[in-house]
């Protein structure tokens, strides 16, 4: 039964799929300075409000849409060093998901390109890049979004052109390994943009939508070194790809989850498309898994999360980033109605039945409420089904993917 109480939201972004989810629920809009129960911040706000000397304290019924820290895994730079963190605790845990291949490379969680931090890591980059025998490296700042920044590298002369600008000792980067086998469609390179829902980091609970899309590239790939300035051909951001001549204002150069799903079905059959997506499902778990030692799991917080895949041309996923405010604009309708209904769904498991936010309750919300969403993990209920089967929470705490015999525990 909903609560007699008017919920009262705010927001800093006016993004329709946000105004109308809160008045379609009856709620009256504040500003940021008023008693409010809802709020979708900025990443900034979310800082100063939970930052020590704010002297700010969130009371029972109010949430808000990020986690204190979630830097930890939506910067690009402490993304990864988690990631490496994480593998190598399973190892010296002895766990399972650990376990590499003869030629040393990690079986269960090779999910993010080879990565390194620059200036800090630039020694160790140079002796990779000679080992590996050069190729094409991809230079990101680790604090911007929409492809601002981005370059390609293929000599080792680029990055010390790269360290002599005034600009780059004041900026951190990330160097990694360039997908150059993308899959591709049409000729074209795309990746896809998925929305998880997290809800709590301990014990974690968190959620997938099936509202997602892939983003493609407006001119034919070449993996042909002139071409490695061309951003229209590498890089998928909707922010580069709209003022290409070739952009398309009707669909946006985006496809859905649903229609990639019956094309890779009708190309490589069902079984190829479905393990696909069990491993996409997979890297989106160990990555948060990957957060949780670190992550403030504050009760008044939750978040959604944009995560970046890329596949390649073996229908092997891979992690490119995963972001923090993934852009709720609409650049056509079918974008406005995915986006809507996602945020829509995101809502009902956070705010069950538009309820006033009361953080003393146990979030309890029923599978025929997921909407869009599927629920990815649920680690209180893995930890019950453990004990009652007499399994060891070990490895079971950290996913039990590996010769489980629960196969499906992890979700």
């Amino acid at each position: 039964m909903a609560s007699s109480r008017r919920a009262k939201w705010c927001t800093e972004f006016e993004k329709n799929c946000i105004v109308s989810n809160c008045e379609n629920r009856g709620w009256q809009r504040v500003s940021s300075d008023d008693d409010w129960n809802f709020f979708w911040a900025s990443v900034n706000t979310t800082h100063r409000i939970f930052n020590v000397d704010s002297g700010y304290r969130l009371n029972d019924n109010q949430i808000i849409n990020h986690f204190p820290n979630h830097y930890e895994l939506t910067k690009k730079d402490s993304m990864v060093r988690n990631y490496k963190r994480y593998r190598r605790d399973l190892e010296k845990e002895g766990s399972p998901l650990a376990e590499r291949d003869a030629l040393g490379r990690y079986i269960h969680l090779d999910y993010v390109p080879d990565t390194f931090m620059l200036p800090q890591d630039h020694g160790i980059f140079v002796e990779e890049f000679r080992r590996s025998g050069g190729g094409t490296w991809i230079m990101k700042p680790t604090g911007s979004a929409q492809g601002k920044g981005i370059f390609l590298i293929n000599r080792l002369s680029q990055i010390k052109k790269w360290s002599k600008d005034s600009k780059a000792p004041q900026r951190n980067y990330v160097v990694s390994k360039y997908l150059d086998a993308p899959l591709l469609i049409g000729g074209k390179k795309f990746d896809m943009r998925l929305y998880v829902l997290v809800t709590s980091y301990k014990p974690l609970k968190a959620w997938i939508s099936k509202e997602g899309f892939c983003r493609f590239c407006t001119v034919k790939y070449n993996a042909s070194v002139g071409d490695l300035d061309n951003m229209f051909v590498h890089l998928t951001n909707v922010a580069i790809q709209k003022h290409g001549s070739n952009y398309n204002n009707v669909h946006g150069g985006k496809w859905s989850l649903q229609n990639f799903s019956r094309y890779l079905q009708g190309t490589r059959g069902k079984v190829a498309s479905d393990k696909l997506f069990q491993d996409i499902h997979w890297i989106c778990l160990q990555s948060l898994k990957s957060v949780q030692a670190v992550m403030l799991s504050d009760r008044h917080c939750f978040e959604v999360y944009g995560f970046d895949v890329i596949v390649d041309d073996q229908l092997k996923p891979w992690l490119i980033e995963v972001n923090a405010s993934p852009s709720l604009s609409a650049t056509t309708v079918s974008d406005r109605i995915l986006k809507h209904t996602m945020m829509d769904d995101a809502m009902k498991i956070v705010c069950p039945d538009g309820d006033m936010p009361d953080v003393r309750k146990k979030l309890e919300v029923e599978p025929k409420d997921y909407g869009s969403f599927e629920l990815l993990y649920d680690e209180a209920t893995v930890a019950e089904h453990l004990d009652s089967h007499g399994g060891g929470v070990k490895s079971g705490a950290r996913g039990k993917r590996p010769g489980s015999a629960m196969p499906s525990s992890w979700k």
